[in-house]
């Protein structure tokens, strides 16, 4: 892994030096546009609306649009003198129980690995934080933008994970969340069933994307010049007359996956009925006797 920028976690009067690596990868398939007739790239030119003209990579700034439609232009410069506190710190702020951060506001993860003489201080703090069961709230400033993050342990490296800010999170507005919607008992009861039956350890490692390994055969098979094969379409089931049947239905589907049985409820009460009959022929005998 090639390390994507340097600086230092600054906690209290402790600094320490650190690399950061993008701890994710996208492992998308990735196409470039082609002409379709002869598979010539398709390139795109940098044109100014104003005069025509195209424009080398180096004349181009950014622009913010007005309402009115007005460009205000910025340059590298304008960036670079903005007031930025942590362009090569991570500023701890404070520690915070990590069921307090709503995964929403995640966007990216990084792995920080010590830089330099940063080993023991580095060892120290992931000691400290992984004892006191926290993560840390830290700010920093990666490729000109601040963000707040959290800091935590994960197999013994630091992992970053850069934040959206508060102002970022749409709030849902959704016409249903005023409505009246009245839950059966027994429509919760098989819901709650459901999830039971569903229930497991999390394993990474089981689930595939099946669509990007279909995608990459098609790919192999038209590189080797063979037929392209189309994958045999799933049989849709019919759809349940209601809710509760579609619950009820997904339950027994869930519990038939994982080879789990039937409980024989009938068999066992057929069972059970014998022998208190034959308690009570039993119990009757004693009192024929005292009678005679």
């Amino acid at each position: 892994m090639r390390s994507i920028w340097k600086g230092a976690i600054s906690f209290g009067l402790v600094t320490i030096p650190v690399k950061v690596y993008s701890a994710t990868e996208q492992r998308d398939v990735s196409f470039h546009q082609v002409h379709r007739k002869d598979a010539g790239r398709i390139k795109y030119k940098r044109v100014c609306t104003v005069d025509g003209e195209e424009v080398p990579y180096s004349d181009i700034a950014k622009g913010y649009e007005l309402p009115g439609g007005e460009i205000v232009v910025l340059t590298d410069e304008d960036f670079a003198d903005l007031p930025l506190s942590t362009s090569r710190r991570i500023d701890v702020l404070e520690f915070v129980e990590d069921d307090q951060v709503d995964p929403i506001y995640f966007a990216k993860s990084y792995y920080l690995e010590p830089d330099g003489t940063g080993s023991k201080p580095y060892v120290l703090l992931r000691e400290a934080l992984e004892q006191s069961g926290q993560v840390a709230i830290v700010k920093v400033a990666l490729r000109q933008r601040e963000s707040l993050a959290t800091l935590r342990v994960r197999n013994g490296i630091f992992v970053l994970e850069t934040m959206l800010w508060p102002d970022e999170i749409r709030e849902p507005d959704f016409p249903f969340l005023e409505e009246d919607i009245e839950i059966r008992k027994q429509e919760l009861a098989m819901a709650t069933s459901l999830i039971e039956s569903m229930e497991g350890e999390f394993d990474p490692s089981q689930y595939k994307d099946a669509y990007r390994e279909a995608l990459q055969a098609v790919i192999d098979a038209k590189i080797e010049g063979k037929e392209v094969a189309k994958p045999e379409a799933e049989e849709g089931e019919e759809p349940a007359a209601d809710l509760l049947s579609a619950l009820r239905a997904s339950v027994e589907a869930a519990k038939k996956s994982r080879g789990e049985k039937k409980p024989a409820a009938k068999k066992t009460a057929a069972k059970k009925a014998p022998a208190k009959t034959a308690a009570k022929k039993t119990a009757a005998k004693p009192r024929t006797r005292k009678s005679a």
